[in-house]
C-alpha cells in the first residue's frame, strides 16, 4: 500500500506539451508513472509523448478514467486550472507552480469546501516538489534515483530538504514509503496534519519524517495532532533557526509573524508532543535511524 499515488493510479498533466511539463512527464513516465494523456487547450485530438491530449480536464478523464492530475500551468491561470480539476472529478491534484497569488489559492480553497467528502479533491501544493512512492510512480519534479523503497514516510514543506532527507537515509540504507511536498505557500491545499492522518493509517509506514520551517502554524497544528493520535514515530527538522523576525526567507510562507511560529518555538511544541528533533539538516539521516533502532529494540 502507498499513500496518493501508486503504479496503477491514471495520470494526465495540465500543461504537459510545455517545456517543463513535457521535460518532467518523460520522467515521470520512465519511473513507471501511468500517464495516461495530457490536458492542453486547443490542442485536443493531438499526441504528445505518445499521449492523448484534450482541450478540457473533463475530455480527459471522460476517455482515460484520470483519478490524479499533475499542474504545471503558469502563476496566473493556475488557480482555474486546479478548480477545473476538481470540478471534473479528479480526486488527487499536485500543483507545482510558484508564484501564485495568495488571493488566487484563497479562492481555490473556497471553491473546494462546496464538495461533499466523497467527491472533494485532495490538493497537493501549490509551490511543491509532489509526491513519490519510489519504485511505484510519482507526480512532481523531485530526482527520482535518490529516493529508495522502504517504509518511513517523509513530508516537508521543503522540497530540497526532502530530497536531502532521502538522500541522507538511502546512504543509511533506510527507504521512503511515500514523500510529499506540501509546498511552502501561505495558502496550500494539504497541511502537515492531512499528510500525517495518511501515514498513520498506512500500514507500510513505520515512521515519518516531517520537515517543516519557520512562519506559520501548520507546525504547532501538526504537533497537537501528533501527541493525540499518532502511534508511529516522528522525526522533524525546523529550518530557520537563525531567521530574523519580519524577514520572509525563501518560501513566501517563511516569515515570522505571530508567536509560535519562529523555529525556536516551532522546536519546543514539537519536542513537547515527543518527537525526536534532527538538531541540523546534515543529521536528519541519522536522527531517523537512531529512533528505528530504539523502535526495534523497544
Amino acid at each position: 500500500m502507498t499513500i496518493l499515488i501508486n503504479e496503477t493510479t491514471k495520470v494526465i498533466v495540465q500543461g504537459m506539451s510545455g517545456r517543463i511539463g513535457q521535460f518532467h512527464t518523460a520522467d515521470m513516465m520512465k519511473n513507471n508513472t501511468n500517464v495516461v494523456g495530457g490536458v492542453v487547450p486547443g490542442k485536443g485530438g493531438e499526441t504528445f509523448l505518445d499521449r492523448p491530449l484534450f482541450n478540457t480536464v473533463r475530455e480527459a478523464v471522460e476517455a482515460t478514467g484520470a483519478e490524479a492530475s499533475l499542474v504545471f500551468v503558469p502563476p496566473p491561470f493556475a488557480a482555474d486550472a486546479i478548480m477545473e480539476a476538481a470540478d471534473a472529478g479528479i480526486k488527487t491534484a499536485v500543483c507545482v507552480t510558484d508564484g501564485i497569488p495568495a488571493q488566487d489559492m484563497m479562492q481555490v480553497k473556497r471553491f473546494l469546501r462546496r464538495y461533499p467528502e466523497n467527491r472533494k479533491m485532495r490538493l497537493i501544493g501549490p509551490n511543491c516538489a509532489g509526491i513519490i512512492s519510489p519504485g511505484r510512480g510519482f507526480m512532481g519534479i523531485m530526482p527520482p534515483h535518490i529516493y529508495m523503497p522502504g517504509r518511513v514516510g517523509i513530508v516537508g514543506r521543503s522540497g530540497t530538504l526532502g530530497y536531502e532527507a532521502a538522500s541522507q537515509m538511502k546512504a543509511l540504507g533506510i527507504g521512503v514509503s511515500t514523500s510529499v511536498g506540501i509546498g511552502g505557500d501561505p495558502v496550500n491545499g494539504s497541511s502537515f496534519r492531512d499528510i500525517l492522518q495518511l501515514f498513520e493509517a498506512d500500514p507500510e509506514t513505520d515512521a515519518v519524517v516531517m520537515i517543516g520551517e519557520i512562519g506559520g502554524p501548520q507546525e504547532a497544528e501538526a504537533a497537537a495532532w501528533v501527541r493525540e493520535h499518532m502511534s508511529k514515530p516522528v522525526v522533524a527538522y525546523i529550518a530557520g533557526l537563525s531567521a530574523p523576525k519580519g524577514r520572509k526567507m525563501g518560501h513566501a510562507g517563511a516569515i515570522v509573524s505571530a508567536f509560535g511560529e519562529s523555529a525556536q518555538e516551532k522546536v519546543e511544541i514539537l519536542t513537547a508532543a515527543g518527537i525526536t528533533i534532527a538538531p541540523n539538516p546534515s543529521a536528519i539521516g541519522a536522527t531517523v535511524a537512531q529512533v528505528l533502532g530504539r523502535r526495534a529494540a523497544a
